[in-house]
């Protein structure tokens, strides 16, 4: 850890803009789900959540012109792994897997999710992606509490992919969230229990692990955006905002199809 590395703490009231943030972006998952089958194109998929959050939630879509990202979400295909950019002729088909990312903005503050969903019907081999994938994602959630270290959820994730023949992606993780889009402190994907910062009430961070088919390595393709696995094996993605509570974790995007 940092010695100067600067960690928000939230209090009730910030954590409830959070929450309300969050929910948002969890209603922009669901919304959108109907929608994500073979012959649609990323870029109407993006349209309709563009209009959600402004039209009807009343939000700002935090990506649009992010770091110069045009687009409402990041919609990232098979062995896409991350940052995808919706396009018109980016055309889902039968057996498909996709990664849907948004965040929205309300009243200033961020709430940033991410949904992995199967178009039509998929192979095995990728429904099991998807599914070791958001254990990993659970894993990590169950061990989020005050007293707990960042290394505990790292492990959690990779000990689960691992054991599952997958490997974690390393070059990109989670991070705190708040009013601010991105920042401290990063939330890594791998690691050893016991190690890193430690888990304080009030913290508020995304964990989204990466999980790959076959090797953890990855390549930036010319846009400067779309991550793709560096063998082009499949990968999956999960997402959650969360706040750390006095015994344990809210999930601030939490699905209605979730238990957690």
């Amino acid at each position: 850890m940092k010695k100067n590395m600067k960690i928000s703490i939230k209090n009730q009231s910030e954590i409830q803009k959070m929450r309300i943030a969050g929910k948002l972006a969890s209603e922009v998952l669901e919304m959108i789900e109907p929608y994500v089958i073979p012959g649609v194109s990323t870029e109407e998929l993006d349209r309709r959540c563009y209009e959600h959050i402004v039209n009807v939630q009343k939000a700002i879509p935090a990506n649009v012109g992010y770091r110069g990202f045009q687009k409402t979400i990041c919609s990232s295909i098979n062995q896409v792994i991350c940052h995808g950019i919706p396009d018109t002729n980016r055309i889902l088909k039968e057996g498909d897997i996709l990664n849907i990312d948004v965040t929205v903005i309300k009243d200033g503050w961020h709430g940033d999710t991410s949904k992995m969903y199967m178009v039509g019907k998929c192979q095995p081999h990728n429904q099991r992606l998807v599914k070791v994938t958001q254990e990993c994602l659970y894993k990590a959630i169950e061990v989020v509490g005050p007293g707990a270290y960042l290394g505990d959820i790292g492990h959690a994730i990779q000990q689960h992919a691992e054991s599952n023949y997958y490997s974690v992606v390393e070059d990109y993780c989670g991070h705190g969230i708040g009013n601010v889009y991105h920042e401290e402190p990063q939330i890594l994907h791998y690691g050893k229990p016991g190690r890193g910062l430690e888990i304080l009430e009030g913290m508020c961070f995304t964990i989204e692990p990466m999980i790959n088919q076959g090797s953890k390595y990855c390549k930036t393709l010319q846009d400067g955006w779309t991550v793709e696995t560096k063998d082009g094996r499949n990968s999956a993605q999960w997402e959650h905002t969360l706040a750390v509570t006095s015994n344990g974790v809210e999930v601030l995007t939490k699905r209605h199809e979730e238990s957690i």
